[in-house]
């Protein structure tokens, strides 16, 4: 099989190209640039194009296939000639829809929890060392990379995104790898570029059950009220399962799980994590992993990456970096924080970096997201409003927006770094919260000056 990959050097994309060449494909790839990890990791398999750019010799009429990257542009020459030439041009879900019709297909579907789900299923997966597929997003300690796919494998294991295919596929990803299978962690507005209001964002979730396969299972988080009515109000032949929390207790900052098998420390903490490993109990039981067995594994689960991840602890502080963004994730990983270390005051930062969370329109979403930090902060990079097209807007609209007129704001890097290293952390923890990069603070040295600030 010939394949090409426009836009190889995104996420998704270059890891679906290192999967295919192992499983013996001939691939070729192009992008107009390739950033790092992507650039190194294709480096390594012989994938790396040669130069930048877009070429129409790359584009012939004996390629098998065409995988169109997200950040590729609808009038991009490669794309423009596959289409004369009438080659067949898949979107990455898509292709890998066609690269496992025959396997059992287990997809990880919600506005939260989505990665953490999925690593929780494949880490105990591969602590039993079944063979399975996969596509994640994020890069988990064991496994090389966030794709695999091999001809033998009877089950794939997907995270299920909601956002779009391709530019030229405006289906949201999880709609097209038909469960049979499926979980829905929770129902809160996001991408609001894409689906404008809730109720078209909604909508994305009651056609995502239609594409669960007849007589397939949906595992879905009964506390969410909108959720439980989309399962009411479904007439879709499918089994429904309902979640909600397990039984848990945090002693001298371990987080415990109470079951019949006894007590399960967990290197996780924070009530959406409990909902999460929940989910993950659930489909491992659907794939014939025993309880007692799901729970012995899970203990040596350590997160996901990014998902509450430490930078760093001594006995008086502990600074943590999470990639929350969204409202819902805001309240859930602050909250989870606050729990694990009651007598300690939090000083939580959000950065707003994504589309929805730096969009005016959306902002009032974020109304109390914050209530619960000892001390909040926000911080735009000055630099992105102008990225991404957008209005820019001063400290009173995010005070108005978050309903906070306690929220620190910042919108100068230098000025932020100086702020957080200023602060006395002794009986205190800092949480970090972006899906961005912070403005390329070195988050590293600051944990280092923190940690020495605030000494055992």
């Amino acid at each position: 099989m010939r394949v090409h990959f426009i836009a190889i050097g995104g996420s998704a994309m270059h890891n679906l190209a290192i999967a295919l060449s192992k499983k013996g494909f001939h691939v070729t790839g192009s992008d107009d640039v390739v950033f790092e990890p992507s650039k190194s990791r294709l480096n390594k398999y012989g994938l790396l194009p040669a130069s930048e750019g877009w070429n129409t010799d790359n584009i012939t009429s004996d390629l098998d296939a065409v995988i169109l990257g997200m950040h590729a542009r609808p009038d991009n020459p490669e794309l423009k000639k596959a289409m004369e030439l009438g080659l067949k041009v898949y979107s990455y879900p898509e292709y890998i829809y066609e690269q496992s019709r025959q396997k059992k297909r287990v997809v990880i579907g919600g506005s939260h929890g989505k990665t953490t789900i999925t690593s929780m299923i494949l880490h105990v997966l591969n602590y039993y060392n079944y063979n399975f597929d996969y596509l994640v997003g994020a890069q988990l300690a064991g496994f090389e990379t966030m794709v695999k796919l091999t001809d033998e494998a009877p089950v794939i294991i997907l995270e299920g995104d909601e956002y779009l295919s391709s530019p030229i596929d405006r289906r949201p990803k999880f709609h097209l790898y038909h469960a049979n299978v499926a979980v829905i962690s929770g129902i809160a507005w996001d991408h609001i570029n894409v689906f404008p209001t809730y109720e078209e964002y909604y909508d994305q979730f009651v056609k995502f059950l239609d594409t669960i396969e007849d007589n397939g299972k949906v595992i879905y988080y009964a506390g969410d009220t909108d959720l439980a009515r989309l399962m009411n109000d479904s007439s879709k032949e499918i089994t429904k399962i309902p979640y909600g929390s397990l039984s848990n207790k945090v002693e001298n900052g371990i987080t415990r799980i109470v079951t019949d098998y006894g007590e399960i420390p967990l290197n996780i903490f924070g009530n959406h994590n409990i909902l999460n490993l929940n989910a993950a109990r659930l489909v491992c039981l659907e794939l014939d992993v025993k309880e007692d067995a799901f729970f012995e594994a899970i203990k040596t689960f350590n997160g996901a990456a990014r998902r509450l991840e430490s930078l760093g602890k001594n006995a008086n502080t502990a600074v943590f970096k999470d990639f929350a963004h969204s409202p819902s994730k805001l309240v859930a990983t602050i909250d989870a924080v606050k729990k694990q270390f009651p007598d300690r005051k939090l000083i939580a930062l959000i950065e707003l970096h994504t589309f929805s969370s730096l969009n005016k329109d959306f902002l009032n979403q974020y109304a109390g997201t914050m209530d619960a930090a000892d001390e909040a902060i926000v911080f735009i990079d000055d630099t992105i409003f102008l990225q991404k097209q957008l209005e820019p807007y001063d400290e009173f609209i995010v005070k108005k927006s978050f309903d906070n007129t306690r929220v620190n704001f910042f919108n100068n890097v230098e000025i932020l770094e100086r702020f957080l290293s200023g602060i006395n952390y002794k009986g205190k923890n800092l949480l970090l919260m972006s899906s961005g990069n912070f403005g390329g603070m070195d988050l590293d040295a600051l944990t280092g000056k923190i940690l020495s600030s605030s000494p055992e």
